[in-house]
């Protein structure tokens, strides 16, 4: 059964470089995100907001300190190995301010191509 692995990255600055790890353990396609977690949420809000901002209001004109990623694995792929690439990238997910990862059974889908992200299909 195929996996969707979701990796909440700490560091944006190691980017480039857990993509490329999970490439080369098997990826082949990622899908990232700006995120940010509540606790930095907790942190921006003042007084002088207004009394229901919305999301996009406090993230307006802030760094955002988060980066989801994710990516679908076909059932030939070692989610566990997956994880140890992810790992020798970032260090121990245990570590503070690394990050979380995890993996979804992926009951269906539709969408999932085995060679999606090999080659670029031409646009017109």
């Amino acid at each position: 059964m195929p996996n969707m692995v979701i990796l909440v990255l700490d560091d944006v600055a190691r980017l480039e470089e857990v993509m490329d790890a999970w490439r080369a353990a098997g990826s082949r396609g990622i899908t990232i995100l700006e995120s940010s977690g509540m606790a930095r949420l907790k942190a921006m809000m003042r007084d002088d907001l207004p009394l229901f901002p919305s999301l996009s209001n406090l993230l307006q004109g802030r760094t955002v300190h988060h980066r989801t990623l994710f990516t679908v694995l076909g059932d030939d792929i070692d989610v566990e190995a997956f994880f140890d690439a992810t790992e020798a990238v970032l260090g121990p997910l245990d570590t503070p301010h690394t990050g979380i990862i995890f993996a979804l059974p992926v009951s269906s889908s539709r969408g999932l191509n085995r060679d999606a992200g090999r080659t670029p299909k031409p646009t017109r």
